[in-house]
């Protein structure tokens, strides 16, 4: 909320129960349609010297395609981290993971090309039981997100 109130970002708190860990579970708690809560996902990549993870933003009710994703990055193999990896790599819990959060980390940030349908969408802000509603422009251009293709 502090990079989005530097840059003077218009966005709205949604807070729901710290116990829910699941995009589908929140966006039945705060009363909206599932496919305008976005989930992080952290994305591991092959040893080398684009180790670095990614975070990758995607419609609460989708599953990753991890072929498209890695056609988009220019990666040969991509793999989901494990829950023990993704708190590891990111310092925030399963469920209370956001990209916004997580700027200054270096982490590179995808955001699936669904987004576009919407003026507004919601994400992490990167603790569990709380959801930012900003506009997707403007999530786009605060994180550098790439759009990937779902193909």
């Amino acid at each position: 909320m502090r990079v989005l109130d530097q840059r003077k970002v218009a966005y709205e708190v949604h807070e729901y129960s710290p116990g829910i860990h699941s995009a589908v579970d929140a966006a039945q708690a705060m009363g909206i349609p599932v496919e305008r809560v976005y989930k992080t996902l952290v994305v591991m990549r092959d040893p080398g010297p684009r180790a670095k993870p990614l975070l990758v933003m995607v419609p609460g009710d989708h599953e990753l395609d991890l072929r498209g994703l890695a056609r988009s990055t220019g990666d040969k193999k991509l793999r989901m981290a494990t829950q023990k990896e993704a708190e590891s790599l990111t310092g925030l819990l399963v469920g209370g993971i956001g990209a916004l959060a997580l700027l200054n980390r270096g982490f590179e940030i995808w955001i699936d090309p669904a987004a576009r349908a919407h003026e507004r969408i919601f994400v992490n802000a990167g603790q569990r039981g709380i959801n930012l509603e900003l506009g997707v422009e403007d999530l786009v251009r605060v994180t550098n997100a790439r759009w990937f293709t779902r193909e």
